[in-house]
């Protein structure tokens, strides 16, 4: 079977590789498809070592099964990372922060024609789809419990005001989620692409700007000079951290959504004591995010497939990578079927 294998941030091929064979309590998928995310990009950015896995946002049908949960023929999302459940960071409401959690992997990758699921994902990262849920839709499902996740984390009761600074495929899933979760509240997107705060504007944002000069005096201006309850930032450059920041209101709270390995920022941590400014992270996702996210793209209020712009075969690896580093696609599909 063809896989994406990588050996170095610089050395990544396309190779024919055995199909896996799986042991008790695994599956073992023909994979439909699967988007290329960020994270991917960052570990060929900034030289990971190996093993590295790329792809993770897959969808597939079940071929061989040693596990009673499923049987051949049925189609499944999986996710790439599991908690135990039961350590003190489990316990504790961090399951991502977990000793397990990045421990097992699908096996090659999710980018490979067939992939094993170990017999931990199976158990608990694995959902069946709908008939009625594309590939392509259901593929959303890790990145929208990512999204779901994060907005478990803040406070969002109060918000009215919230901006989304970056408006790559995270940053639109992003405003789709909060468009559901606070559907009363105005919705501000920054972007420096025309096309993507176009694309905000067709899923309901109140207003898409440009992050140039002026970005914090608009947003005051349009919060009654307040600046905004909750400002989420889906871009990892250092420097739009603070630029984030100045458009949080006095006692509202920021959301990093996205970092780069390294990054050292500096910020006038007195403004944030003195202005009591939240800061909270957010990363990854958990076994219960996914099953929400899953039930939420099954209602069909998302339409997540429309951040779709390229969808190539696996043969277009590159080609898609290339498309993404230079901010050309807003969201690359592999289609492992072509």
């Amino acid at each position: 079977m063809r896989a994406v294998i990588y050996h170095r941030h610089d050395d990544v091929r396309i190779e024919d590789v055995p199909t896996p064979a799986i042991a008790e309590g695994e599956l073992l998928l023909r994979v439909a498809g699967c988007g290329l995310c960020g994270s991917d990009i960052l570990k060929l950015t900034s030289q990971a070592q190996p093993p590295v896995k790329l792809g993770h946002e897959l969808t597939g049908t079940v071929v061989a099964s040693l596990t009673p949960r499923f049987t051949p023929g049925q189609r499944v999302v999986v996710a790439h990372h599991v908690p135990c459940g039961a350590c003190v960071y489990c316990q504790r409401g961090s399951p991502t922060m977990c000793a397990q959690f990045t421990s097992s992997n699908l096996d090659p990758c999710g980018l490979a024609e067939y992939v094993r699921v170990p017999a931990v994902h199976a158990a608990h990262s694995a959902l069946r789809l709908s008939d009625s849920l594309s590939d392509e839709a259901a593929s959303f499902t890790e990145p929208l419990a990512c999204c779901l996740r994060a907005l478990g984390r803040v406070s969002l009761d109060a918000v009215a005001d919230v901006v989304v600074v970056g408006l790559g495929s995270m940053g639109l899933l992003l405003l789709q989620a909060l468009l559901i979760a606070r559907p009363a509240a105005r919705l501000i997107g920054v972007d420096p692409l025309a096309d993507r705060r176009a694309h905000a504007l067709t899923l309901g944002a109140s207003a898409a700007l440009d992050p140039g000069a002026g970005l914090a005096d608009t947003v005051h201006a349009m919060t009654d000079g307040r600046g905004a309850d909750l400002v989420a930032l889906t871009v990892g450059a250092p420097a739009a951290l603070a630029s984030a920041l100045s458009l949080v209101r006095d006692g509202g709270e920021l959301l990093v959504f996205a970092a780069q390995p390294g990054a050292l920022i500096a910020f006038d941590l007195w403004a944030c004591y003195h202005r009591e400014v939240r800061l909270t992270t957010s990363y990854s996702s958990t076994p219960g995010d996914l099953q929400a996210a899953l039930d939420l793209l099954e209602t069909g209020r998302l339409h997540p497939e429309t951040l779709i712009s390229h969808r190539l075969p696996l043969a277009a690896f590159y080609e898609g990578v290339a498309l993404a580093r230079t901010h050309q696609a807003l969201k690359v599909y592999f289609d492992l079927c072509a």
